[in-house]
């Protein structure tokens, strides 16, 4: 038996390239006593990727040269050696980016999508749903009537940010990166306002000007100079969740920009980073919620999807790029 998977092959300097990765094909043992055999059907890909793929420090080990990158991957059982998951049953892993793994079954978590594809269960019913519920109901606390900020807000977690803002009943502002992704946002997603961000003087008067009423709540993605632009317009006891800082992934030394610590004090606002693993006692109940949310036609879920393992290389570097909308999925083999 064996599988195929991307590995490491050099640590990217800047944006990856296509000859940082490595397709392996390499024996695959069977399951020993408490593991189980996991056909990959979907491969979640996300920006924290690319800071594991890095040497530096960081909240979790990086990626060692050769070995296969990580990431979770949604599935079925098709050997099992413990009692808990049957052949058949549909799994969630942090099974990296092979077609094929072996793992603990201690390390899988059973789902069940409903009526939705298992794709849903890396997204919107996943850790993107999750990450979207609890750095904005739980860390910024939302109230209706105020104004709602995301930056990469047709991304996978920040569409589901603006989503669940409207339904708090707040006025939602995207920032995104073209005018299509704009487009969707206001008619699709249900945003109030969507700014193009881009490199021009006037940006941040286009988004003083789409928040009259200053910014409440700001769901950080990005970083960089929409934060910077963020932070001088924020209101009285402003809330911010920094989620993630895509902007600077790709830079060998951080970005210098406004030192904007004194208008923290001014505006007493509160900036928490956070983790999605933070909040695990909750994430059952976190789930039944998005669901419900996702079935009521509260939430709507978009999806990028790239066949074959091959291709997730050129799928990821598109991701980090921006060039899709919602969630960007491999698909590894017929679910």
């Amino acid at each position: 038996m064996s599988h195929r998977k991307i590995v490491l092959a050099a640590r990217p300097r800047g944006m990856p390239r296509l000859s940082d990765f490595e397709l392996v094909t390499s024996p695959l043992a069977p399951p020993g006593p408490g593991e189980c055999l996991v056909r990959g059907i979907y491969l979640s890909l996300d920006p924290y990727m690319r800071g594991r793929m890095d040497d530096r420090k960081s909240y979790a080990e990086s990626v060692r040269l050769g070995q296969v990158l990580v990431g979770q991957v949604a599935g079925r059982v098709v050997v099992s050696s413990h009692p808990s998951l049957q052949p058949g049953d549909p799994v969630v892993g942090d099974l990296g980016w092979q077609d094929q793994a072996v793992a603990p079954a201690e390390s899988l978590t059973r789902v069940d999508p409903g009526r939705e594809s298992l794709s849903t269960t890396l997204g919107i019913l996943g850790m993107t749903g999750l990450t979207a519920y609890f750095g904005l109901l739980h860390v910024c606390q939302p109230q209706a009537g105020e104004t709602v900020v995301i930056s990469g807000a047709a991304g996978a977690v920040g569409s589901t940010v603006g989503q669940i803002a409207r339904i708090m009943g707040c006025r939602v502002v995207g920032v995104t990166g073209s005018q299509a992704k704009a487009r969707t946002l206001r008619e699709q997603m249900g945003f109030d306002e969507a700014v193009v961000w881009g490199s021009q003087p006037e940006d941040p008067d286009r988004l003083a000007s789409a928040c009259p009423d200053g910014i409440d709540v700001y769901f950080d993605n990005l970083g960089g100079s929409v934060t910077d632009a963020v932070v001088a317009l924020l209101n009285l006891k402003a809330r911010v969740a920094v989620c993630g800082q895509s902007s600077q992934y790709n830079l060998d030394r951080p970005a210098q920009g406004p030192r904007w610590l004194r208008n923290l004090i001014i505006k007493r606002a509160k900036v928490q980073g956070f983790l999605v693993w933070d909040f695990v006692a909750e994430h059952a109940q976190a789930l039944r919620q998005l669901q419900d949310w996702l079935g009521a036609g509260k939430l709507r879920n978009r999806e990028h999807v790239v066949e074959g393992i091959e291709n997730a290389p050129g799928a990821f570097i598109e991701m980090l790029e921006g060039r899709h909308l919602g969630k960007y999925l491999v698909k590894l083999s017929p679910e």
